[in-house]
């Protein structure tokens, strides 16, 4: 089947095994493709991939799933090393690659984390490609049900329009990299990628899931308990309807509901969190799970166990501070700061991101800050000593910086320490 996505250029529509193999044959003639896939985390229960796209340099092709029952083909594919994958923000599609074909892609170029290392103020694939191509994209299809069958043309367009521009996208950002002389960098954390495994849990087997209800910690037990019923009770429908739990009942209306304790309909109708058409259409079933939990003996309700801080190293907030400042000039000095400060100076991935917090005692770990050291001595000559301890009370404007002999991607090399 084939179809002409519009703004795409056409597109193959790939449905049937013999038309897979054919692609295949011809992609790995390719030196690089773009790929990207689609998903429907935000419509089903049991979310899975429902579209995969691919782009070679001169054509575009959208591969489904649904009709085809072995993608064994897409997954060599990802997995040769003599074909560059190019990804938009790849974290997520890597994972759900994994998740549902244990597929492994190697040889990647991501464009979001160019564009990160590039400095852009901008790292959406629509803002990058108009800036780099001239290309205005339609992004009315974000979060579009792609598990709908079939597919509108007009999502196929879509979904064709974020790979085909991809390799001309990728180009344009090598060459800044290149003239910025940092195209090692990238390659260091396209090399990373390659580790990235779906962790999450299945639907359905996170019996505790309501503990992570925004909330949920300041109910008294009893209300605790009737959250656990309720949340329940939304995993049994949405699994047996096929739909994202918030789209039966949203966590909001379960805090009230569990808070207020309702015994009747009436009841239900004063509580401001829960929607009076959603009171109507599960009323009966809200109540029940109300009541079940008013059926526990004490000893049944929930008190989940409060985990015990550790005492907090009383310099530990002064050398954050320092180590942040540091952090801080650094990005100026890359000019990686702007509209997007935070992404590189709070939560940044490349420059010692906030997940990778430092241990209240001892010395803690942290590629990106030990790989951003590193490459600012290369830098600078006369300072490559080598160290892997940080010296925790270092000065907040260093001079020279002792970074890990071997590269942090395989090492997960200490904090380099840095000097003045």
């Amino acid at each position: 089947m084939t179809g002409a996505p519009g703004g795409a250029g056409g597109a193959r529509y790939i449905a049937t095994a013999p038309a897979l193999a054919d692609l295949i044959a011809e992609l790995r003639r390719a030196k690089r493709i773009g790929v990207d896939t689609e998903a429907a985390s935000f419509h089903r229960y049991r979310d899975r991939i429902y579209l995969v796209q691919v782009s070679s340099p001169t054509e575009t092709a959208l591969i489904d799933p649904l009709a085809i029952a072995d993608l064994a083909p897409v997954g060599a594919l990802l997995a040769n090393p003599h074909i560059e994958k190019v990804f938009h923000d790849a974290d997520y599609d890597l994972r759900v690659l994994d998740r549902d074909y244990g597929f492994r892609a190697v040889h990647l170029f991501d464009t979001r984390i160019a564009a990160q290392l590039a400095g852009e103020p901008a790292i959406g694939l629509a803002a990058l490609l108009e800036k780099y191509a001239g290309i205005k994209l339609d992004k009315e299809h974000q979060k579009a049900d792609w598990s709908l069958r079939p597919l509108p043309a007009a999502m196929l367009a879509y979904a064709a329009a974020d790979t085909h521009h991809l390799l001309t996208l990728r180009d344009a950002l090598e060459q800044r990299l290149r003239t910025l002389g940092r195209f090692s960098w990238a390659a260091e954390e396209f090399k990373q990628l390659e580790s990235l495994r779906w962790t999450g849990l299945a639907p359905g087997v996170d019996e505790d899931g309501y503990l992570r209800i925004k909330g949920a910690k300041t109910l008294p037990p009893r209300s605790l308990a009737a959250l656990r019923e309720l949340y329940r009770w939304r995993e049994r429908v949405a699994e047996k309807e096929d739909k994202a739990p918030f789209r039966i009942v949203g966590n909001d209306a379960l805090v009230g509901v569990s808070r207020a304790l309702p015994g009747t309909q009436a009841d239900l109708g004063h509580i401001r969190e829960l929607p009076s058409s959603l009171a109507r259409r599960h009323g009966d079933a809200l109540l029940d799970a109300v009541a079940r939990a008013k059926r526990l003996r004490e000893e049944e309700l929930p008190r989940p166990e409060r985990s015990v801080r550790p005492l907090k190293d009383p310099g530990f907030d002064a050398r954050l501070e320092r180590l942040k400042a540091v952090r801080n000039r650094i990005a100026l000095e890359l000019e990686m700061v702007g509209p997007h400060w935070k992404r590189w100076c709070g939560a940044g991935r490349q420059i010692a991101p906030r997940s990778s917090r430092f241990p209240r005692s001892g010395v803690g770990r942290s590629t990106s800050w030990a790989t951003l050291c590193s490459k600012r001595c290369a830098r600078t000559p006369s300072s490559r000593g080598f160290s892997d301890r940080c010296d925790p009370e270092s000065s907040t404007a260093p001079t020279r910086c002792r970074c890990p002999r071997l590269s942090p991607l395989r090492s997960r090399a200490r904090l380099c320490r840095c000097r003045s």
